[in-house]
C-alpha cells in the first residue's frame, strides 16, 4: 500500500513506509493504519509538534501517504505507541500527561468519518500509579493488550490483557509465559494467529519475538524473522495493519532503506501453523 515498490521487491520482506512523510530524519516509533487503509497515524518527535512525542496523522492519495499533521488530542507531554482498534471506532495510544493516576496512562479517542475526537482515559481497571503502555485491541475487540508496571508481574515491563465487559475493560491477566524479569511490551495478536511482541535488551536495544500456542498457553517462539531485528539492534511497536491483515507494520532501522532514526517498516505477518493458535 505505502510501500516502496522497488524497494520492497529487492528486499521481499520488508520496505519502509512513507518515506519523507511518515519515515523521516526524526524518530518514528509506532503506526498504526485505520481498517479503510485511507489513514495513517504514527508517533513522531518531529517539530511542528506539540512537544516530546506527538501522534500524527497522514492520508492516502494517488497510492502514497501524504499531507502529514499533527493530531488534535496531543499535549506538551509525549503521545506514543497508537493503535487503531479493528472496526476503526476507537484510536488508543500511551501518554504520560497530566490528570492520569501516574506515569504513562492508557487514552483512546473516538473517530468519526476521519476525525479523531477528544481523548479520554481508557475506562475500567487498566490504568495504575505506575506506567501503562502500548495498548493493542486484539482483532475480535474482545481483549486489549498492553505492558504495564504496575500490576505486579515478573519485573520491569509485562504483559496483560484485560476482557471487556460492556464500555469498560476488567482487571487484566499477566500473560506470564510472556514475562521475563526485562521489559516486555507491544503485544499484538495478528489476525494470522500469532503474537508479537518486543523484549529489551541491554543498552537501550530492543527485538521482536514470536509467540504460538499450543495446549500449554502462548510460547516464545524466539526472535522474529526480520533481518534488522538483531540483538544490537532496536526493533519496536509491531501492529496489525486492519486493511491489510497479512501485513504487519514495526518501528526500527535498517541499513537500507532508512530515512532517520527510528523509521518505519512493512513486512509480512508472521503465520501460526495449524495447532499453533489459540484463536
Amino acid at each position: 500500500m505505502a510501500l516502496v515498490p522497488a524497494v520492497a521487491q529487492a528486499l521481499a520482506e520488508f520496505g519502509i513506509e512513507g518515506m519523507g512523510v511518515v519515515s523521516t530524519r526524526a524518530h518514528e516509533t509506532g503506526a498504526t493504519v485505520s481498517p479503510d487503509g485511507q489513514r495513517i497515524v504514527f508517533a513522531s518527535d518531529r517539530d511542528g509538534g506539540s512537544g516530546g512525542s506527538d501522534l500524527w496523522q497522514a492520508v492516502l492519495r494517488d497510492g502514497r501517504w501524504q499531507d502529514a499533521a499533527p493530531l488534535a488530542l496531543n499535549t506538551g507531554d509525549n503521545e506514543v505507541e497508537p493503535a487503531f482498534s479493528a472496526d476503526g471506532a476507537w484510536l488508543h495510544f500511551a501518554s504520560d500527561r497530566s490528570g492520569g493516576p501516574g506515569g504513562f496512562d492508557l487514552y483512546r479517542a473516538p473517530v468519526q468519518g476521519g476525525a479523531v475526537g477528544a481523548a479520554e482515559a481508557v475506562p475500567g481497571a487498566v490504568n495504575t500509579a505506575g506506567h501503562e503502555r502500548a495498548p493493542m485491541p486484539s482483532p475480535d475487540g474482545s481483549r486489549l493488550l498492553f505492558a504495564s508496571d504496575g500490576h505486579g508481574g515478573a519485573g520491569g515491563l509485562d504483559l496483560f490483557a484485560s476482557k471487556r465487559s460492556d464500555d469498560a475493560w476488567s482487571m487484566p491477566a499477566a500473560l506470564s509465559a510472556l514475562n521475563t524479569p526485562a521489559d516486555e511490551a507491544s503485544a499484538a495478536l495478528l489476525p494470522t494467529g500469532v503474537v508479537v511482541f518486543e523484549r529489551a535488551g541491554v543498552g537501550g536495544t530492543a527485538r521482536l519475538h514470536r509467540a504460538t500456542c499450543g495446549e500449554g498457553g502462548w510460547t516464545d517462539a524466539g526472535a522474529l524473522a526480520l533481518s534488522f531485528n538483531t540483538e544490537a539492534g532496536t526493533t519496536r511497536r509491531p501492529v496489525p495493519d486492519w486493511n491489510a491483515p497479512e501485513e504487519l507494520l514495526v518501528a526500527g532501522s535498517a541499513r537500507a532503506p532508512r530515512a532517520g532514526g527510528l523509521d518505519l517498516y512493512r513486512m509480512r505477518a508472521p503465520r501460526a501453523a495449524p495447532g499453533e493458535s489459540c484463536e
